[in-house]
């Protein structure tokens, strides 16, 4: 049993709560589960993802459903960039090929606002996508959460 006090992770933010906020959403898309995503979001929650507006869980499943069926063998990594209050900046990096093979790493920024109880109201995603080859690849861990000793997006230079 941990005798470390259990941290929340509710506004306003801590630096290490901020962290472990992002470190957590990396470890929910990195699962590629629609349903569990979408539990980190308001019932009512309003996202823009590149030119996309998505209002609530059920556009959320949506959407992430279509994503990772385009998206296989998808790999994300987060970082914080910035916090004050009840929002969160990262930056993020992912992998992922289409169905033709083509290997692709995203680039992005995402900004964040959370309810009192720490669930995402708000989602702002600006990506962009550059082609690469297999060879060039990064993100080599297992399919899942990445393995807390693998190089971080800092780490990568990325």
């Amino acid at each position: 049993m941990s005798t470390q006090p259990q941290v929340s992770l509710v506004p306003p933010f801590t630096r290490e709560t901020a962290i472990q906020k992002v470190r957590k959403a990396e470890d929910g898309w990195n699962s590629r589960d629609p349903q569990r995503v979408a539990l980190a979001y308001t019932v009512d929650s309003k996202w823009r993802n590149r030119a996309e507006f998505i209002n609530g869980r059920e556009e959320i499943i949506q959407f992430l459903t279509r994503k990772w069926n385009r998206e296989l063998e998808y790999r994300l990594m987060k970082e914080l960039w910035a916090f004050d209050g009840a929002r969160i900046a990262v930056r993020f990096a992912y992998e992922s090929h289409d169905d033709s093979g083509q290997w692709y790493r995203s680039y992005g920024n995402e900004n964040w606002e959370f309810d009192a109880a720490g669930i995402m109201h708000h989602r702002y995603a600006c990506i962009n996508d550059l082609p690469i080859k297999a060879s060039e690849r990064l993100f080599h861990w297992p399919l899942g959460a990445r393995p807390a000793e693998h190089a971080g997006l800092s780490d990568w230079g990325l």
